[in-house]
């Protein structure tokens, strides 16, 4: 059951009108879905108008199925069964969340930034489980609808939630703090997403610190101090910044990096005056600063130095996420999930310490901005400087990397490739690769390279 979620505060909370059979009002429901295909007895079924299929379609279907209780925006008379009618199932759906969310009184840490935001998240939940009964967003829930649900999949039993929060534009991240209230919020970095929308990196530092505002009084942020944006973080309200980074000016710094290649990498942490040693299962230097902002996570939460470096060590890699997978022909590094020109940057790195032909297969990034053009080229041109010894571009956008890279003189036995789209590339990828390659896979979500990572691995 959820806590004090019953039909009367449900419809309380979200302002709308309850129709239906006072009997049941006092009871709470089981879960919460908006798909319909996992209702489940004693559910309530927020139905969501989405661009292609609206959920009130599914309404008698998932009543019947012995949902407790459905929202609905239409009108009530349409169904027999209990319904609450409600302005927006969007918002109620919100309004929801932080209600149920203040039932638990469990801390939260929420979880922010242009990139690293998930495996930050993962690394953080990996440290905090070795103390905690510890619940993590899943996949992509970082929006203002994944956020509520992620939040209804809490239960009495969690000790602590560690939640992401995507945004692309201003006065989200203030819509999705003021769902989450975090007691702890973590900045990975201030980069060049979403810059369509934001503007410059000194928008995106706006947009990102709003949740600052959100924060719980006497709380924690965790932002890296290695960042030339993040570093100007204030206190403000009780609330103590907490900087990270590479820099042993930093509260939480490391030191004593030493890589091993795709087999990850090892380094010195140091909280205060005490320092140990972890080894981080997944390779790139930019997983150095995922550890860190556990670490200082972990230590606010009273883990000890112990618990730190098992839960950072436990860390696995998620798909999309910088996975790697063996096959009888190639080493497919899967970082398919999404892509921006750092991140394009940071993977090519890690690539230099891979065996055999080192294949960068690159497709297009989405939300620059009006320098799009040229945040591609740059790609290119890092490319050629990076020993890659075949680049495979793929998308309209990516015709400037390829062009970039040929052009480049730093390496020019670097073979480039492109391709119009995911088809094309689809149909001839595996007329370039070799037995034995090193093949990186990597572009924005809207790509959906994750079906050349399923190609290539036989999936």
């Amino acid at each position: 059951m959820m806590k004090n979620l019953t039909i009367e505060n449900i419809t309380k909370v979200t302002g709308g009108e309850y129709y239906g059979s006072d009997d049941i009002i006092d009871i709470e429901v089981t879960a919460i879905t908006t798909d319909s295909r996992e209702a489940v007895p004693g559910c309530l079924f927020v139905p969501i108008v989405g661009e292609r299929v609206d959920g009130h379609r599914f309404i008698p279907q998932v009543l019947d199925a012995g949902a407790l209780v459905t929202l609905t925006e239409k009108d009530p008379a349409e169904t027999d069964k209990p319904c609450i009618h409600v302005e927006s199932s969007l918002q109620a759906v919100k309004d929801i969340a932080a209600f149920y969310l203040e039932q638990l009184d469990i801390p939260v840490v929420g979880v922010t930034g242009s990139v690293g935001k998930t495996s930050t998240k993962e690394a953080i939940a990996s440290v905090l489980s070795e103390k905690y009964n510890t619940l993590k967003t899943l996949g992509n829930f970082n929006n203002e609808l994944g956020l509520p649900l992620t939040i209804f999949r809490l239960r009495e039993e969690h000790e602590i939630a560690v939640l992401e929060m995507g945004i692309s534009n201003f006065g989200e991240m203030s819509r999705l703090a003021a769902i989450a209230r975090p007691d702890t919020g973590v900045i990975t970095n201030i980069g060049n997403a979403h810059l369509e929308f934001l503007g410059d990196r000194d928008g995106v530092f706006r947009a990102k610190t709003e949740m600052i505002d959100y924060i719980q009084p006497d709380g924690r942020v965790v932002v890296n101090g290695d960042d030339d944006k993040l570093i100007h973080v204030q206190g403000q309200r009780g609330i103590v910044p907490v900087f990270f980074g590479l820099d042993p000016s930093q509260d939480v710094y490391a030191d004593g990096i030493e890589s091993h290649g795709l087999r990850g990498t090892d380094c010195v942490i140091h909280i205060g005056e005490e320092s140990f040693k972890v080894h981080i299962p997944i390779p790139g230097k930019h997983m150095v600063y995922n550890a860190l902002a556990a670490a200082a996570v972990g230590r606010i939460y009273g883990l000890s130095d112990e618990e730190i470096t098992r839960g950072i060590g436990n860390l696995e890699s998620m798909r999309g996420r910088f996975r790697m997978i063996e096959t009888a022909d190639y080493l497919v590094v899967d970082d398919s999930y999404n892509a921006s020109p750092a991140s394009m940057k940071a993977s090519m790195d890690i690539m230099k310490d891979a065996d055999g032909r080192k294949v960068a297969v690159l497709g297009d990034m989405g939300e620059l901005g009006k320098d799009e053009k040229e945040m591609h080229r740059e790609v290119g041109r890092y490319a050629s400087s990076s020993g890659i010894d075949l680049l495979i571009c793929t998308g309209t956008l990516s015709r400037e990397m390829a062009e970039a890279a040929l052009a480049s003189r730093d390496n020019p036995a670097m073979v480039v490739v492109w391709e119009p789209d995911r088809e094309s590339l689809l149909s001839h990828i595996e007329n370039y690769l070799k037995k034995g390659d090193t093949v990186l896979v990597k572009a924005s979500h809207f790509m959906h390279f994750e079906q050349v990572v399923d190609l290539l691995t036989g999936v």
